[in-house]
């Protein structure tokens, strides 16, 4: 009797993936493969199979391609392939919210959306020429425990994406997409690299970190790149180099800075009174202003901590003692001393205006203030604010600061109105370069966390634009 090892023992001998394997096993390519309590046994003495996949010409340029879109969100990757020329043969995403925006604007040609990845059997995807996905950022992002490929749940969703890839040799690209911090550990680089390489696409020499105010897009949004083309469909030189650079992807050419002002290129002209602050926000935003302008100080190098001023305490050692000072990292207390000196600079003014505004008696997250602004901004109209659980932050109108999936929405002054109001889900669009005509479906909550987990579409026009010139153009 033969001696059988498992399909995962065997997929280690032969270098492939356990997809593969099962893919062999059951179009009766492994001679003597079995099948027990649903797992495939394989001869022990078996050797590797010829790999007898058809793998397609590479595509004209001039014709359209296939895409998949996976973890696909409410469709940026959607919106950059179809401007391409591609044509989404299959879409999945587990969040039935975003399904429901994403059917509202495209179609696949399977005529719906799957849902979990984990729960689509490879071979039934129809057959694909570009792999886009954004999968899911929270094994690596900060605000989660960054676990990364650890992850138990969402970090082996790669290993999915190769299954895919496993099942679809004709795939010519890989496009993924993921938070910066994918790339701070070497090893996530590294097993990424690794993977794709035994499968044959050669991908960029580093990580691709890159963000929409790289490009002039008054957004700053680092994110990581992935972009890989399967050996056999890409040109002589990249062929030759075996890795991408930016060079390769003509990424300078598009590069541009973005200016004082920029960012109040994306708002609209006529907007609901629906989003107009609260009347104690804005008055808290105009009482800091005042603070800002009556102490003289142009340039604030630190947050305001109301907290910190030891307000009716004259012995700093007596407000270091209540405040905890000597446990505190060296970070906190050089903030606790320089509040301290800002208090006691300024006591009489700031004194009467703590009494009028009642100050201390406000939510913690107004008695917090911080000026990003430097010279720059005379008026805090000007800025852009965000009210945050580390207090009222104004910044320069340069570049808005990342959209998050968790709601905390900028803030910019309306002069038609004569007010201050969030930016509009239209808006946030605009920051993410979604297309006018784009619908969305929801409440404003979830249309936001929608536009923070999706991609930015013109960088990725940018990117995949540059990446598919790299074909072969003779075949």
């Amino acid at each position: 009797m033969n001696n059988y090892i498992s399909a995962k023992a065997a997929a280690t001998k032969w270098d492939v993936s356990n997809t593969w394997i099962t893919i062999l096993c059951s179009q009766g390519r492994i001679p003597g493969a079995e099948k027990r309590n649903g797992k495939w046994m394989i001869p022990a003495d078996i050797s590797k199979p010829e790999d007898g996949r058809k793998k397609k010409k590479s595509i004209p340029p001039d014709t359209k391609f296939r895409f998949i879109d996976l973890f696909a969100g409410i469709g940026g990757f959607h919106q950059a392939m179809r401007f391409l020329g591609g044509e989404c043969v299959m879409a999945a995403e587990i969040n039935q919210a975003c399904v429901d925006t994403y059917n509202q604007n495209f179609t696949t040609s399977e005529g719906f959306v799957r849902g979990d990845v984990n729960q689509i059997d490879p071979l039934e995807i129809p057959a694909f020429d570009v792999l886009c996905a954004g999968f899911p950022c929270q094994p690596f992002s900060k605000a989660g425990q960054q676990k990364g490929f650890q992850d138990e749940k969402r970090g082996n969703l790669f290993y999915r994406i190769l299954d895919i890839l496993d099942a679809h040799p004709e795939a010519q690209f890989v496009v993924l997409e993921n938070v910066r911090n994918l790339a701070d550990k070497t090893e996530n680089w590294e097993i990424i690299h690794t993977e794709l390489l035994k499968r044959d696409f050669i991908i960029t020499k580093d990580a691709l970190i890159l963000s929409p105010s790289d490009f002039g897009l008054p957004q700053i949004r680092e994110r990581v790149y992935i972009l890989g083309i399967k050996r056999d469909f890409c040109n002589k030189v990249i062929q030759e180099q075996g890795y991408i650079t930016k060079e390769d992807l003509k990424i300078e050419k598009y590069m541009k800075k973005c200016k004082i002002g920029d960012a109040l290129s994306i708002l609209e002209d006529d907007v609901s009174d629906d989003y107009l602050i609260t009347e104690e926000q804005s008055l808290m935003i105009s009482a800091w202003d005042e603070l800002r302008i009556g102490t003289g100080i142009k340039i604030i190098g630190f947050p305001i901590w109301i907290s910190c001023f030891g307000i009716g305490i004259e012995d700093d050692d007596e407000l270091k003692k209540l405040l905890g000072y000597d446990e505190m990292p060296d970070w906190k207390k050089r903030f606790v001393e320089k509040n301290r000196e800002f208090y006691m600079a300024h006591k009489l003014f700031i004194d009467e205006w703590i009494n009028r505004y009642d100050m201390t008696n406000r939510i913690k997250l107004y008695q917090k203030f911080e000026w990003n602004c430097g010279e720059d901004v005379k008026d805090i109209h000007g800025a852009i604010i965000q009210i945050r659980q580390s207090g009222i932050r104004c910044k320069r109108a340069t570049y808005f600061p990342s959209l998050v999936a968790i709601v905390n929405t900028p803030i910019v002054w309306d002069k038609k109105k004569g007010a201050f109001r969030y930016i509009t889900p239209r808006e946030a669009a605009n920051l993410q370069n979604f297309d006018q005509r784009y619908k969305f479906s929801g409440t404003d909550k979830q249309i936001y966390q929608q536009l923070g987990n999706s991609v930015n579409v013109r960088v990725l026009k940018i990117l995949c634009k540059n990446l598919f010139e790299l074909r072969n153009k003779e075949e």
